[in-house]
């Protein structure tokens, strides 16, 4: 009912999102700010660490693209979206979990345009289902298991501006395959709709789907939200696991960005409707020129893996130096 008292869950929501604002609000405030100079020697390190793992990259691209002709990778051959992450998490009552993580695309000249080669090391079961980056592990401030972190490769194919194929292997050899589908609707000048499904095999999960289903309204040139929506069903588990989150975006210029999350997930038939939510602050900028940046989260959850336990409470924390190439 309009102007009624929140109910005592929600109004302790309400304490802990004030708070996590509150907890961010220094960051925001850098946001008019230069990143400080690194010392020399500092930033020759740096531009070093990041020319090796581009020129890393291409020699193995060279590599790959030499299988399919004799057409030099110089001509046209070409890195995209190559991004070096290291993080560090923690949640209350849990150990930290420290992780690095590579991604990269890169132009084959051989396959002509529509072809691409992919690789990386991530979660393995993240990278397979093709679950949205916005519920990963990573960024629900979730410890993950280092066995599940693993090196892939393979090759991609675009079909069509909405449906590509990608064929690849991960750790220990194990072949999998993705058809993905994706279609934008622009509703209005501010409003965007987003479906995606991807189907997938692999020899542990057998066959598997994501679905994912996304609203951005822009409040203006700086001010966004975003409802996202992703489940994932395989024949190995025959259940749904399904994610939800709302987010409001701030802006502030030159990759500067605060953001403020709910985020809530569960599973089909595990007895508890919802087995994880809560709410986190992010902050992003970049370190050092606009290749180096830096990301702090905070969040609050409430988790409860099954019936038979109570719902629990645990503040979460978490850094990332990202460095893309």
């Amino acid at each position: 009912m309009m102007g009624s008292r929140p109910s005592g869950r929600a109004a302790g929501a309400y304490g802990w999102l004030a708070a996590l604002t509150l907890c961010c609000m220094p960051w925001a405030a850098l946001a008019a700010d230069e990143p400080e100079a690194a010392s020399p020697e500092v930033e020759q390190a740096l531009e070093n660490t990041r020319r090796s793992v581009r020129s890393s990259t291409e020699w193995l691209a060279r590599g790959v693209d030499g299988w399919f002709g004799n057409k030099p990778f110089s001509q046209g051959g070409k890195v995209s979206d190559g991004l070096l992450g290291l993080t560090l998490l923690t949640r209350q009552h849990e150990k930290a979990d420290f992780s690095l993580r590579f991604n990269a695309r890169v132009r084959l000249p051989n396959l002509e345009d529509r072809a691409y080669l992919f690789l990386g090391r991530d979660d393995r079961r993240e990278v397979i289902s093709d679950k949205p980056d916005a519920f990963s592990r990573q960024q629900r401030l979730l410890p993950e298991n280092p066995a599940d972190r693993a090196f892939f490769a393979g090759i991609g194919l675009l079909a069509h501006e909405s449906l590509q194929f990608r064929l690849g292997l991960r750790g220990g050899l194990k072949p999998y395959a993705q058809a993905r589908y994706k279609r934008p609707w622009q509703l209005g000048p501010a409003d965007l709709v987003e479906f995606r499904e991807t189907l997938f095999w692999s020899l542990d999960e057998r066959l598997g789907s994501t679905t994912a289903l996304s609203y951005e309204h822009a409040f203006s040139a700086t001010l966004a939200m975003r409802w996202l929506n992703a489940a994932t069903i395989t024949q190995h588990s025959k259940k749904f696991d399904w994610s939800s989150g709302l987010g409001a975006y701030r802006s502030f210029g030159d990759q500067r960005l605060l953001s403020l999350e709910a985020l809530c997930n569960g599973q089909q038939g595990s007895g508890v409707a919802v087995s994880d939510y809560g709410l986190q602050v992010k902050w992003e900028q970049p370190l050092h020129k606009d290749w180096l940046l830096g990301e702090l989260l905070v969040g609050h959850f409430w988790p409860r893996p099954d019936a038979l336990s109570p719902r629990g409470r645990a503040w979460a924390m978490g850094g990332s130096l990202k460095m893309k190439f």
